[in-house]
């Protein structure tokens, strides 16, 4: 089947054919050349993940704080990465990347917080939810990641800081 593309400013001329057969989409220039195309599959995983999410997905139970600290993972096939995560609570991090993993992706991790920035802390993790481009939660794109292994004594030094962080500020009671 063959759309023709009638709306867009930008666009206004060239035709989208989409092939059930082969699952692809094909975008058509005005001339009728291809342009290019794209698998069903790519088309649909853009559109999950840059999806709103429902207002009430918010299911931390853990307060949290922005702040900027260094990051290193490893995921179970073996490739390493070294990010900076923006923000962290007792629940998880966000770490910041321009190609975030899958939701689902398991993680070993290393990160240093700022008042020991030598002293790697090592936490297991499951990428919880993607964030692909900047919106106005995030200031970079990245990924959010749920512990699922922290040693309880390190647990307990995030949530210190985390309380910490909240209580800067605060008029005294």
């Amino acid at each position: 089947m063959k759309y023709q593309v009638v709306s867009s400013l930008r666009h206004k001329g060239k035709t989208i054919e989409m092939d059930a057969a082969r699952e692809i989409v094909t975008l058509l220039a005005i001339n009728g050349e291809p342009m290019g195309n794209l698998s069903w599959d790519f088309v649909i995983d853009q559109i999950l993940a840059y999806r709103k999410p429902p207002a009430t997905r918010e299911s931390r139970s853990e307060p949290r704080v922005t702040l900027s600290f260094r990051v290193k993972y490893k995921t179970p096939e073996g490739q390493h990465f070294e990010s900076r995560a923006g923000g962290i609570g007792g629940g998880g991090l966000f770490i910041e990347s321009l190609t975030p993993l899958a939701v689902g992706t398991i993680l070993a991790m290393e990160f240093s917080l700022p008042e020991k920035p030598h002293e790697w802390l090592p936490a297991k993790g499951l990428v919880a939810w993607v964030c692909p481009k900047a919106d106005q939660y995030t200031f970079s794109p990245g990924m959010g990641v749920r512990f699922t292994e922290i040693a309880p004594d390190i647990r307990n030094r995030v949530v210190d800081l985390v309380k910490s962080i909240q209580h800067v500020g605060k008029p005294a009671a």
